[in-house]
């Protein structure tokens, strides 16, 4: 048996020809067989170094044609490029291409597509079968606990999609850890492939996809002053931002949720990780938006999930600013009636102005408590709802408010983790530039870019009398 190899340059018209004239061997020659090896032309030069050094040939040109002696054993014969192969098979077969320029150029053209489409289709089936990989910090905490069978049971990132799970916290919750990882592993869901813990922060966040980070610093003012909380979060940050960039990978997302300074830890996270993506940095405030909409349906009698695009502007875990004027209601009971999609603004349907000028403003510090008391359903469902819109897109008239960094949009300054009205499509996000805002919002909005201004330049100032010389 003779088996004759051809590996070339998939947009090559050399290998095009070759190809054919061996096809056509293949066919009409009882014993003759082809083994096709295309490469990727980005690919072709350090392919060609590799089989030859093994093989010690010398051969510099695409395509490359060896003879493999099935009966004999042994490395196979190298016959060289095209014309060696034409005057290969002229001589021992009679057989010769007419094959002429145009044509081998064409065909060379349908190699390379029909190679990016193989390419394509083994790396969709591989992201099927390879696990994404997520990490959680301060995995010891209940959010994460009410997190783990949201994202193991299909609904966030798709029914094919499995996913492995890493919990990262220091060695003094390694029980709590491994509690949960048992438990996580008795539920046997079908697309968890694999749960652990780890308390090794030299080995955080290896080949992750996604990073949602849940460290805390618990508020007590009368032990300690803010500014030294605000030290505490960059500290951390100082500690997570390196291994990212060094362990995670290039397109890594990194969702930033919790009680406290949600907005600062993914600031400093950026200024410590500049390698990492700007835009794939993010905090959750959907916690707010639900707490707001749930405060709102009481006050309609409404279902919950009938109240949509309540905004949530500015410090999602600190001051912050509950925007209705967007506000739509679906499913009111009113004299009007239209089909499902059919809303009314919300605020037309509150006949109780005072009641938001007053007590509804008010209440938002009541709302604050809540949301920072909340056991670990709701933040859990807010960061599952989120990663489940920016996989899968969000709904189209909706909108989703998020923590991004600005890049000047409404007149925010720029550099700060700022949340504001975004929609997600595609894998991405965009913010709602398109909306309108009044005199009051925007005044409002000053005052709070000024405060995250503030917070971030007392983070950094601190850091800075810590380490004078690293931060020159």
């Amino acid at each position: 048996a003779d088996v004759a190899m051809f590996t070339g340059k998939a947009n090559c018209p050399y290998y095009a020809k070759a190809e054919l004239l061996a096809d056509y061997l293949q066919t009409n020659l009882p014993n003759f067989r082809v083994h096709k090896i295309t490469q990727h032309p980005d690919k072709w030069e350090q392919w060609l170094h590799d089989i030859c050094e093994t093989n010690g040939w010398e051969h510099r040109q695409s395509p490359v044609i060896w003879r493999e002696l099935l009966d004999r054993g042994g490395k196979g014969q190298l016959l060289g490029g095209l014309n060696d192969f034409l005057e290969y098979a002229q001589k021992y077969y009679g057989i010769t291409s007419m094959m002429l320029s145009e044509e081998m150029l064409d065909i060379a053209e349908e190699n390379l597509q029909a190679h990016l489409e193989i390419v394509k289709e083994d790396e969709e089936v591989k992201s099927l079968i390879k696990p994404m990989q997520i990490w959680i910090t301060s995995a010891s905490v209940p959010v994460c606990y009410h997190l783990i069978p949201l994202l193991a049971n299909g609904e966030v990132f798709g029914m094919t999609t499995e996913i492995s799970i890493h919990l990262l916290d220091t060695d003094q919750f390694k029980e709590i850890l491994c509690s949960i990882v048992m438990e996580a592993e008795d539920m046997a869901f079908p697309l968890l492939r694999s749960i652990s813990e780890h308390t090794n922060i030299d080995q955080a966040f290896t080949d992750a996809d996604i990073i949602i980070v849940l460290d805390d610093v618990l508020l007590n003012l009368e032990v300690q002053s803010l500014e030294n909380y605000i030290r505490e979060v960059s500290e951390i940050c100082q500690v997570y931002a390196p291994l990212i960039e060094k362990n995670a990978k290039s397109e890594v997302k990194v969702i930033s949720s919790g009680k406290t300074f949600a907005n600062l830890k993914a600031t400093m996270l950026k200024t410590y990780g500049p390698s990492i993506r700007p835009e794939n940095i993010i905090a959750i405030a959907t916690s707010w938006e639900s707490a707001t909409k749930a405060m709102l349906a009481r006050k309609l009698n409404v279902n919950t999930a009938g109240v949509k695009d309540v905004i949530v502007w500015g410090n999602i875990t600190g001051s912050n600013y509950i925007d209705l004027s967007h506000a739509k209601l679906y499913g009111y009971d009113c004299a009007i009636w239209g089909p499902a999609n059919f809303h009314r603004p919300l605020l037309n349907m509150i006949y109780d102005s005072e009641w938001i000028h007053s007590e509804f403003l008010s209440a938002q510090s009541t709302l604050s408590s809540r949301v920072s008391r909340c056991t670990g359903m709701l933040p859990a469902h807010a960061l599952a709802t989120v990663l489940r819109y920016w996989y899968h897109g969000s709904p189209s008239e909706e909108i989703v408010s998020v923590g991004i960094l600005s890049e000047g949009q409404f007149c925010v300054p720029e550099g700060i983790i700022f949340s504001m009205p975004v929609r997600f499509q595609d894998g991405n996000w965009e913010v709602m530039t398109e909306l309108e805002i009044n005199e009051t919002t925007q005044k409002v909005l000053e005052h709070l870019s000024h405060e995250l201004v503030q917070e971030k330049l007392v983070a950094l100032k601190e850091i800075n009398e810590m380490h004078p010389y690293e931060a020159e």
